[in-house]
């Protein structure tokens, strides 16, 4: 569904609603209020999200150890950890690298690792995803990705990084929301809504099709669903969800 003359002239109807948050953004105000408060949002937001989710998860994250190493030990670099609200689905001694391009993360994040002592934190990474230098070549079992691919700048660049750290025979998994499906309502709305809420919520898109970069990234197995989310905000129902083998 290509962007018809009612999605343009409801899309300026949103944006004019939004004026203050706009203005804000083009006097440079917005971002970093943005970068602040985010965190807060993102931690009463990923509590519903794992209620909503739960058996979504645990499903997706089953077969972590099947991607373990050799020795059984299985270190996984989870990019944009933000609260860590992954931690309670990784196995017991799972070896974790978390990575987040915000700061204001980190007290939450501190909190989620006290709720979970059954991992084992191995470094923290305030770098952005289409960068992780830091992390050595093929040095990690798991990487994994659960709502960052909407408001990364480049997903193929982040793709390139997630295959050059896993290791061969390791695997990439991930959780995202998605653009709905061509003529649905879901993708109607998601357009009227993309430009403003890219601005409101840091950076993140409703109608990436997300799926076509995974598609084509070059990994040797691609196991992946799209599916309809349980979720109260229907402009993010439409979601992928499986993981891919290096």
């Amino acid at each position: 569904m290509e962007a018809t003359c009612l999605v343009v002239l409801l899309r300026l109807c949103v944006q004019i609603l939004a004026l203050p948050a706009y203005l804000l953004w083009y006097l440079g105000i917005w971002d970093p209020l943005c970068k602040k408060l985010f965190p807060y949002v993102m931690a009463v937001g990923s509590l519903i999200y794992n209620k909503l989710m739960y058996e979504k998860k645990k499903e997706m994250f089953s077969n972590l150890k099947d991607f373990a190493s050799p020795t059984g030990a299985l270190t996984l670099l989870e990019i944009g950890t933000g609260t860590g609200t992954n931690f309670q689905f990784y196995p017991v001694g799972c070896k974790i690298i978390c990575s987040d391009v915000n700061p204001n993360f980190q007290k939450f994040l501190d909190k989620s690792l006290a709720e979970n002592p059954h991992v084992q934190v191995e470094g923290f990474l305030l770098s952005p995803a289409e960068d992780l230098h830091q992390v050595p070549a093929a040095s990690v079992d798991v990487v994994v990705s659960t709502g960052v691919l909407c408001s990364v700048k480049s997903q193929e660049q982040v793709m390139k990084e997630v295959l050059r750290v896993l290791r061969p025979g390791g695997a990439y998994f991930f959780l995202e929301h998605v653009a709905g499906a061509p003529s649905s309502w879901s993708l109607f709305w998601q357009q009227i809504y993309d430009p403003t809420w890219k601005c409101l919520f840091d950076g993140c898109h409703l109608t990436r099709k997300t799926w076509k970069n995974l598609e084509k990234a070059g990994f040797s197995e691609l196991k992946l669903r799209h599916i309809h989310a349980p979720l109260i905000v229907c402009l993010i129902k439409p979601h992928i969800i499986g993981y891919a083998v290096k």
